[in-house]
């Protein structure tokens, strides 16, 4: 063994990142992250979802350092982040998104933060957008019956910025404090591989969306509680990997019907149904009335909420 690898310190914390056709995002997701990270030994995996844009000879180009796993299928974000967290040696997983740009200090401060406070088991931190306005979607709170409601009859639309209409999205607090909350969202999570490996990992049946909410709910219910920083920020695109807007919202909503048949009281779960049901009849009720308003925005909004519609049966049974 050489002189410098015997200084080089084991890393204590694995990145993984999923990617799937974000070649360039990814590129620059590695580069901050590896610009920004001056405290904390890592070892970085990138494992691709069977990309067609070149991702994976990208990254192993630019980064001989960084551990490429290339997979033959799209896996989805669950089962990919699963395979790397089985292998992982490390006392610390983070997941990151492929369509974020680190900022100075946020993975060192998210280490600092985790190591604080035990008891939260599972940490992140504030996000934005390349303006460096807020991104909110860093962290959630629980689907309830009442936040269901809200969200159902539009109380959650007309005020976004009121915590008591827009519970889940926890309305109008700017994610610059810390802060204990339900859900840490996949795009930027930090947690103990002690912890991952209790919980087993992402539950699989979530190919895509929702696979971070229910972690974080089972975490709970072994007594732990999730926090947030403000001290840990990245930049955060959102959905750089999805498909149309339709198909996504079909998949979220279809993640939210199994959070609330896995999560809920068993007595509470036609209703929790019958409020996902209520929720995209009122959305696409709006929809096609708005689609008699001349211009091509009101027309793909008709168009877009049909769809959504259609899918009904399929997002109302859940995963």
């Amino acid at each position: 063994m050489s002189e410098n690898a015997s200084l080089t310190p084991q890393p204590e914390l694995t990145v993984i990142i999923v990617s799937y056709n974000t070649r360039d995002l990814t590129v620059k997701a590695v580069q901050t992250l590896l610009d920004t990270t001056k405290r904390t030994a890592m070892h970085v995996v990138v494992i691709d979802n069977d990309s067609k844009d070149g991702s994976a000879e990208a990254i192993e180009t630019q980064f001989p350092t960084v551990e490429v796993i290339q997979s033959g299928d799209n896996l989805g974000f669950a089962k990919a982040n699963n395979v790397v967290a089985e292998k992982a040696t490390t006392d610390w997983l983070l997941l990151l998104n492929p369509d974020t740009e680190t900022h100075a200090d946020a993975i060192d401060n998210l280490m600092d933060f985790a190591k604080a406070h035990p008891k939260a088991g599972i940490y992140g931190g504030r996000t934005v957008f390349p303006d460096g306005s807020l991104n909110p979607s860093s962290c959630w709170n629980q689907i309830t019956p009442w936040s269901a409601f809200c969200r159902a009859v539009g109380l959650t639309t007309a005020l976004p910025d009121s915590g008591l209409f827009n519970p889940e999205a926890i309305g109008g607090w700017k994610r610059d404090s810390i802060r204990e909350v339900d859900i840490v969202v996949g795009c930027f999570l930090l947690t103990p591989r002690k912890l991952w490996n209790e919980l087993g990992g992402f539950d699989l049946r979530y190919f895509m969306y929702g696979e971070e909410a229910d972690l974080c709910l089972r975490a709970k219910k072994l007594g732990y509680q999730p926090m947030i920083t403000p001290d840990a920020t990245i930049m955060h695109l959102v959905g750089a990997a999805s498909g149309t807007r339709a198909e996504k919202t079909v998949l979220v909503t279809k993640a939210k019907t199994t959070l609330i048949r896995d999560h809920w009281p068993a007595a509470l779960i036609p209703l929790g149904i019958a409020l996902q049901w209520l929720w995209g009849a009122t959305r696409t009720f709006a929809a096609v009335l708005m689609g008699f308003m001349p211009g091509d925005a009101a027309r793909a909004r008709k168009e877009r909420w049909q769809h959504i519609w259609s899918k009904r049966s399929d997002w109302l049974k859940g995963y």
